[in-house]
């Protein structure tokens, strides 16, 4: 199971990356969100989530999904977990709208917004809200709210080590701030993470 993939992109399209990494190249599915975020570079570091494909109770092949930040692949796994959401489907929402923005759509109940999205019907805009209205709404109560927009990769990843470690996500986040405001945004996500430790 991979948590993230680092290298090279050897190709690219919106539905599509190649990460070569140690001679070896990742094919993942993305979402126009991630391509965007990654298209002109030419190193990225993607968070994964790997899914069986099944056929008459037997897998069958491992399909790779990436994505640009951590929270993206958060509300892919929540898409995912509600009935009649399939992994194609979930993709095709974050093509259409940022995780910050399906959150709050699901958040305040926005089946307007989520049935504009093609391919999901009004049954389904409602099954989604109804399915994960209260969930995200208690993360978000317990302060494990979805990773700001605009994080760097590798703050994203010192983040989650930091609050994996134990410390609170604000004051990790906090720290973190205190950390890359100078201009220290190439830090290795090892500087990154014993810079917080000293403040926090």
């Amino acid at each position: 199971m991979y948590d993230f993939i680092r290298g090279n992109i050897e190709r690219i399209s919106p539905t599509h990356v190649v990460l070569e990494n140690n001679g070896v190249g990742y094919l993942m599915s993305i979402s126009i969100y991630t391509y965007e975020k990654i298209k002109s570079a030419k190193q990225a570091m993607l968070f994964t989530e790997q899914v069986f494909k099944i056929e008459n109770q037997s897998p069958v092949a491992t399909l790779l999904f990436g994505f640009a930040e951590p929270n993206e692949r958060e509300m892919f796994q929540w898409l995912t977990s509600v009935s009649g959401v399939g992994n194609n489907t979930a993709i095709l929402m974050l093509s259409s709208l940022d995780p910050e923005a399906l959150s709050s759509a699901i958040l305040n109940g926005n089946v307007g917004l989520l049935k504009s999205i093609k391919g999901i019907g009004e049954k389904t805009a409602q099954r989604i809200v109804l399915e994960l209205r209260d969930r995200l709404g208690g993360k978000a109560r317990k302060g494990a709210t979805l990773l700001p927009q605009g994080m760097s990769d590798y703050t994203a990843e010192a983040l989650a080590a930091l609050t994996t470690l134990g410390y609170n996500r604000a004051a990790a986040e906090k720290a973190l701030n205190k950390v890359t405001e100078n201009g220290k945004l190439q830090l290795s996500v090892e500087e990154l993470i014993k810079n917080s430790l000293k403040i926090l």
